[in-house]
């Protein structure tokens, strides 16, 4: 079966594209892959740029392949591109490829009805993503400083707030999720690796699953930061989250922050390459389990858990925020590989009158282990 490759469309949109050509492009253009050569059939604006990160590559223009004849002939611009891909895929030679999901179908119809057989093969553009590039990793790691940076920010606000009446108070105002998340948000676009506007900010006044937060911060409840903000100059992600509480602790709330720490730690000395998400996951929920919580492996037939460890362990990240490979119950079974950058996030949520616990950190999976790439402390006191 035939190795060669096709992908289509803007490295903006498209994780896969992006990791071929390692630039931040917002026009559709189409990368080759044919008997291990590539090719990109571009325009005139942005061919000098994809030239200096793929020296490698042959370039085709647009206008070489008869684009602006075609419009001057009267054809749609649509139609038009489509035309300049068929014979730019006649040129390279190109008779049957692997594609991705996300393929315009506009794409798929012109290449097949000229004879070119297109099979969607999303384990393959998966696996070509796996191992980050040295540029991809930088990118990531510069992404957890900005995250790092976020968290500090955030932490600020709360060390300064006070309790007042079962809420936070700071500056004579209420000290609300979206101030936290504002600020938090600042701090991340500053380092370089801007979050998005739903990043959490929780506690148990706030819905469950990824409810962003909104109104008043409890005192002497946990509440839950989570973000994830994007590395502006390779377009990786990082991902990370820590559970404060001004105030004092209950007995509870402490028994919790310590049970995620020891299912985050076992996880964590648990992976190398070759073991599975499953496996990573069970070592979690079988700590979790064993202190009395439930977790997906516990959950009845038909049951709709929203209580305790709910949810999977973690997931991959880099040019999506999640991607392969998933640390789970169901969707687990992927060997991991020297170079998976994952987030690992055991938590014990929806609990009445707590509302929950959760740690999040990421870590690069090495020849015999883990590298952690977060830095910044566990403690429950901002």
């Amino acid at each position: 079966m035939s190795t060669d490759v096709l992908l289509h469309g803007a490295t903006t949109t498209s994780p896969a594209l992006r990791h071929e050509v390692p630039l931040a492009i917002i026009d559709p253009f189409t990368y080759f892959e044919v008997g291990g050569r590539a090719t990109i059939l571009t325009n005139v604006l942005e061919r000098e740029r994809i030239a200096q990160v793929r020296p490698d590559a042959v370039l085709l223009g647009a206008d070489e392949l008869g684009l602006f004849e075609l419009l001057a002939d009267g054809m749609a611009r649509h139609r038009a591109e489509l035309e300049v891909i068929s014979r730019a895929a006649a040129r390279v030679g190109l008779r049957s490829a692997a594609v991705p999901p996300e393929l315009p179908v506009a794409v798929a119809d012109r290449l097949r009805a000229d004879g070119i057989e297109l099979r969607v093969d999303h384990d393959a553009f998966v696996a070509r993503r796996r191992v980050k590039t040295p540029a991809e990793l930088d990118g990531i790691r510069r992404a957890q400083r900005a995250a790092e940076a976020g968290m500090a920010a955030a932490a600020a606000l709360l060390r300064a707030s006070t309790p007042a009446g079962g809420h936070l108070e700071l500056d004579g105002a209420a000290l609300t999720a979206e101030r936290v998340r504002a600020e938090l948000r600042a701090a991340c676009a500053a380092a370089g690796a801007p979050a998005p506007p739903d990043v959490m900010v929780t506690s148990a006044l706030s819905g469950g699953g990824h409810d962003p937060g909104s109104g008043p911060l409890p005192a002497a409840l946990p509440i839950v930061i989570d973000l994830w903000p994007q590395d502006e100059e390779s377009g990786c992600w990082a991902d990370m989250t820590r559970t404060f509480i001004v105030g004092e602790p209950s007995d509870d709330v402490l028994g919790l922050h310590e049970l995620v720490g020891v299912a985050l730690d076992a996880a964590r000395s648990a992976i190398r390459p070759g073991r599975t998400g499953r496996e990573i996951y069970d070592v979690a929920a079988e700590i979790i389990e064993q202190a009395g919580h439930p977790t997906q492996r516990t959950r009845k037939e038909g049951e709709t858990l929203t209580r305790g460890f709910y949810f999977s362990l973690g997931h991959g990240v880099g040019l999506e925020v999640h991607e392969p490979p998933t640390l789970g119950l169901a969707v687990g079974e992927t060997p991991l590989v020297a170079g998976d950058v994952l987030a690992l996030e055991p938590g014990i949520e929806g609990l009445p009158g707590i509302g929950g616990v959760r740690i999040e950190d990421l870590v690069l999976v090495t020849e015999t282990g883990c590298e952690t790439l977060t830095d910044y402390p566990y403690g429950l006191a901002p």
